[in-house]
């Protein structure tokens, strides 16, 4: 997979690694595609990176994929000053917003 983007003012297309976020104006294309790329006459197209083959993750990349999955499996932290509980109906607990009557 790789990212394709067209800088118009230099008559040049732009393959690279697969983008991260979406852009206007850049173009998502599979291995194939970017391997038989062509561009206009007249164009360049400036080849980033070995797009054919995605890179294997870094112990920084697995880290931070570690990090974000704990992160994201932690409870929320309660707020005592905003709600107060006043019963429970089996797994269910019912709060009550203290600012509401």
């Amino acid at each position: 997979m790789a990212t394709l983007t067209y800088v118009y003012a230099d008559s040049t297309a732009v393959l690279g690694p697969l983008a991260t976020y979406a852009e206007p104006h850049c173009y998502d294309l599979c291995a194939a595609h970017a391997e038989r790329l062509t561009a206009p006459r007249g164009w360049e197209v400036m080849r980033l990176a070995d797009v054919g083959e995605p890179a294997a993750p870094s112990r920084d990349d697995v880290l931070a994929r570690a990090d974000a999955v704990r992160e994201a499996a932690r409870p929320p932290a309660p707020s005592p000053a905003r709600t107060v509980g006043v019963g429970r109906r089996g797994h269910l607990r019912v709060l009550r917003d203290p600012d509401v009557g």
